[in-house]
């Protein structure tokens, strides 16, 4: 039996990385899945949905800052699917410039997108979960750097914090409201994504970054999609019906230390 079958998913800013990975694991596990990315993004987010199989996939172009955004593809999701059981909170960026480089416009770029999209999120996902009586599960993809201080990533590490913290109140408040919405936070390690490649070119030295990187981490090597992806649909199945309010740390052993 395949593991979320019946069940409609959300995922931002899935045209490319792990959202990507973790639409089509979804689909494979059997779940319709909207894939959202911003306007920019919409090609790749096209082909994303395509690759799902007929009827799974379905692209909605989504600024995760914007709540306009977020009314309409989750009022779009339950017109073309008629629910939503699970909401992947994915979208992501990171600014590598340290407290004393980095300017204020940055630092709230970054908690916009890390933070308030994933706020947004939850409040419409709620919303939605609740209007077609799903048992549903929200999972917000924060990171290591959520958990321990990295120097050159205040922001993203501020914002991803503070996810970790926002994902316990949300799970929280729908324990105690009795509306059988699960949520829960994902901490990945450097995983091979466009962000991480990013910030090892914007080192200047990108093949000793990723040295660094790996040796960071004390497995050995860094995360690939999938490993996140695994997760994701564990956390959406029902195999996962105990576990709200967690972190599901995949740091290779990171934090540790």
């Amino acid at each position: 039996m395949k593991r979320v079958e019946g069940k409609v998913a959300l995922i931002t800013g899935a045209a490319g990385g792990l959202g990507s990975a973790s639409a089509r694991m979804l689909a494979r596990e059997g779940a319709k899945v909207v894939v959202t990315d911003r306007a920019s993004q919409e090609a790749l987010g096209r082909e994303v949905a395509a690759s799902l199989g007929q009827g799974q996939g379905l692209f909605l172009p989504l600024d995760v800052t914007r709540e306009e955004d977020w009314i309409r593809a989750i009022d779009t999701t339950l017109e073309q699917f008629g629910r939503l059981d699970v909401l992947v909170n994915n979208a992501g960026l990171g600014i590598p410039k340290d407290v004393e480089n980095l300017s204020l416009e940055e630092w709230r770029l970054v908690h916009a997108v890390n933070l308030d999209g994933t706020f947004l999120g939850c409040k419409h996902g709620i919303r939605a979960m609740r209007q077609c009586g799903a048992r549903g599960s929200i999972i917000n993809i924060s990171s290591l750097a959520g958990l321990i201080g990295v120097p050159t990533l205040p922001a993203y590490g501020s914002a991803k914090g503070a996810v970790r913290m926002f994902t316990k109140s949300v799970a929280l408040h729908c324990a105690q409201q009795g509306y059988g919405i699960r949520c829960n936070s994902i901490h990945p390690t450097f995983v091979e994504t466009t962000m991480v490649k990013a910030l090892m070119e914007a080192s200047g030295m990108p093949d000793k970054a990723r040295e660094g990187m790996r040796r960071s981490i004390p497995l050995g090597h860094l995360g690939e999609p999938d490993d996140i992806a695994h997760a994701v649909v564990y956390l959406a199945s029902d195999e996962s019906k105990l576990m709200t309010g967690s972190e599901f740390v995949l740091d290779g052993g990171s934090s540790a230390q």
